[in-house]
């Protein structure tokens, strides 16, 4: 009985692993993030590079996840790592809001056509300062 579970368990898993792996390696090209990355930076030459990086990150990511993994490092490495994080989200965000026109149609839609450079700098600022209140608030 206990073969039947474990069979079942790895199934489960790997039919999980192939939902979220499908899904994401979707996203990516539907966005097409990676190619808009490599033209926006005018590193077209990299384009290897960044797709490994995603490959890597995403190997990484889903390693420390399913494992208890504790990093004995110094405190102050959570800078870079939260700035390569903002970075990230920041860039999907970007993405996101490009590929959709969401924010031509949201402006459209409010009545504010005219001001969406203050439209940007409040979800910038929101974005900023929801995100500090986190990292500063909860750590404590």
């Amino acid at each position: 009985m206990k073969i039947l579970e474990y069979v079942f368990l790895i199934f489960i898993g790997f039919a999980g692993g192939l939902a979220v792996g499908g899904g994401f390696v979707a996203f990516l090209t539907v966005l097409g993030v990676i190619p808009r990355l490599t033209q926006l930076t005018k590193s077209i030459q990299l384009i290897h590079v960044y797709e490994w990086a995603v490959i890597f990150g995403t190997l990484f990511g889903g390693w420390v996840s399913l494992r208890d993994t504790i990093f004995l490092i110094s405190a102050y490495w959570l800078i870079p790592i939260g700035l390569f994080c903002g970075v990230f989200v920041g860039m999907l965000a970007a993405a996101l809001t490009e590929v959709l026109n969401v924010l031509p149609i949201l402006a459209k839609r409010v009545g504010v056509e005219g001001k969406i450079v203050i439209l940007l700098m409040a979800i910038v600022l929101g974005k900023v300062l929801g995100s500090l209140f986190h990292w500063i608030y909860f750590i404590k």
